[in-house]
């Protein structure tokens, strides 16, 4: 028993760096871009080591997605979509929400020639091999359109060359580079989830239950923090903006100043609560009661999800 004590506090200062700060990785769902300005502005501006932590920033690649990365142990949190947060639950891996920065789908079905998505019986959709389309996939089900799904990596880049029928996107990435093609489809092509009853919220910030348990203060301060550089990003795009940049040429990713200031505008709008229209930065309980009966009803979970279940 004593040894087991020993060993235990080991590992708690193994998370303490030399100027005592906590440390604490954070890996987002994606590559470095506009989606996640708030937490490099947290980081440049100094917020979470003001909070006592040492964060790193690790960002996912090819062949270590960001939820591989923090079942690993190799991180202490993430962002994920509600949806597929709900579904992992259901498969057993127990995740606590510390921050929910997203408070509208930005989720789009986009189809050719002028034809109503939502009237597509049987059309065959791109989508990605992420979990981020449930939604649309239960929108699918529930009115009988049976689409045929095909996933892909890029999607969009095989929408553009004609092949398949729609393409799903997000309102703050894919679109914008449908329209930077020149490819502008006229309103009837396009469905906004948000539009219709559908509207779930997206990213969050999750950690598994057990992490939050070890390190229920540091999580707590990284949220605080997080939320503290999303205002601050709300109140300075433009500075923002240049955060963000300097992480996207830091990480050779292939974008642009234009895609990204169309990104960071779209999250920070769809960071804003439908109802009150503030940023309140918290999961609503009746958006966790609509994805969770929609993914029941449609067989992509066994049992419903609680919004008591993923609140800490």
């Amino acid at each position: 028993m004593y040894a087991k004590r020993i060993l235990a506090l080991i590992l708690s200062l193994t998370t303490l760096t030399a100027g005592g700060q906590t440390r604490f990785v954070f890996s987002p769902q994606w590559t470095a871009q506009a989606q996640f300005a708030g937490y490099y502005a947290a980081y440049e501006l100094g917020f979470y080591k003001q909070a006592g932590l040492d964060v790193e920033i690790r960002h996912p690649f090819a062949t270590k997605q960001a939820l591989d990365i923090i079942l690993s142990g190799q991180a202490q949190a993430t962002t994920l979509p509600l949806t597929e947060a709900i579904r992992l639950v259901n498969q057993g891996k127990s995740l606590v929400n510390i921050l929910q920065t997203s408070m509208n789908s930005s989720l789009m079905l986009i189809s050719r020639f002028g034809v109503d998505p939502a009237t597509m019986k049987k059309g065959k959709v791109l989508t990605w091999r992420a979990g981020h389309d449930l939604i649309a996939r239960c929108m699918a089900k529930r009115t009988g359109l049976d689409y045929e799904w095909i996933e892909a990596a890029t999607p969009r880049n095989l929408f553009i060359a004609g092949a398949a029928d729609a393409t799903i996107a997000m309102s703050y990435n894919e679109y914008f580079q449908l329209l930077q093609t020149g490819l502008v489809p006229p309103g009837n092509t396009i469905y906004r989830f948000s539009e219709h009853d559908y509207n779930v919220q997206e990213d969050g910030v999750w950690m598994l239950a057990t992490d939050y348990a070890k390190q229920k203060d540091a999580a707590e301060r990284f949220a605080e923090a997080s939320r503290k550089g999303w205002e601050w990003v709300a109140d300075h795009p433009e500075e923002a903006l240049d955060i963000v940049m300097e992480y996207v040429r830091k990480h050779k990713i292939h974008s642009n100043r234009a895609l990204q200031q169309f990104m960071l505008e779209e999250i920070l709008r769809l960071q804003l609560d439908p109802d009150s229209g503030e940023r309140t930065f918290q999961l609503r309980p009746d958006m966790v009661r609509k994805a969770s009966d929609l993914m029941l009803e449609s067989g992509f979970v066994k049992r419903p999800v609680t919004y008591k279940e993923l609140v800490p």
